[in-house]
């Protein structure tokens, strides 16, 4: 346990290996890597990420997971500087679903398509650029159907229920 002077744990706990690499963040937020028994930073979790290393993140204190939390602070600190990703009308349509009866099914919708545009891109990556022309047209008919679909059950969910879907 890490006394009131915030000091990173020592013994087994900071040399175990088994199970995804364990991060710890203290009250003075700084990050301590288990594994290593250092204090990192957000780029340094930034190159994990990049590396498709395990993670998580937890509390010091409360061991509540903070992971996503973390993540979050990544992606803001990439749109704040340089080129961002998503566009001020994305983020907003993004907040409405947020609370709204399709949330889940547009968080899975925005996950199949970055799994699918991940997948396109791992094919060029291996130098199969010939099949590029034919993996970009299935992923976006893929991104189609799966619009079209979600725009059908919220026409669905419109009829039975007065007001939805909400205006984006």
């Amino acid at each position: 346990m890490p006394s009131h002077r915030n000091v990173p744990p020592k013994g087994d706990e900071a040399t175990a290996d088994a199970g995804p690499r364990t991060l710890k963040k203290y009250p003075n937020r700084r990050l301590y890597d288990t594994r290593t028994s250092s204090y990192i930073t957000l780029a340094d979790v930034k190159r994990m990420v990049l590396a498709g290393e395990v993670f998580e993140v937890r509390d010091a204190k409360t061991s509540e997971d903070l992971t996503r939390s973390i993540l979050l602070q990544i992606i803001l600190e990439e749109e704040s500087g340089g080129v961002p990703m998503f566009s001020s009308t994305m983020l907003a349509n993004i907040i409405r679903f947020y609370g709204h009866s399709m949330q889940g099914a547009m968080g899975s919708m925005l996950e199949r398509n970055l799994q699918a545009f991940a997948e396109v891109q791992s094919q060029l990556v291996t130098g199969q650029a010939p099949l590029m022309q034919n993996l970009m047209g299935s992923y976006l008919e893929q991104s189609r159907t799966m619009f079209e679909k979600m725009q059908e059950q919220m026409t669905q969910a419109g009829a039975i229920f007065p007001g939805f879907p909400p205006k984006l």
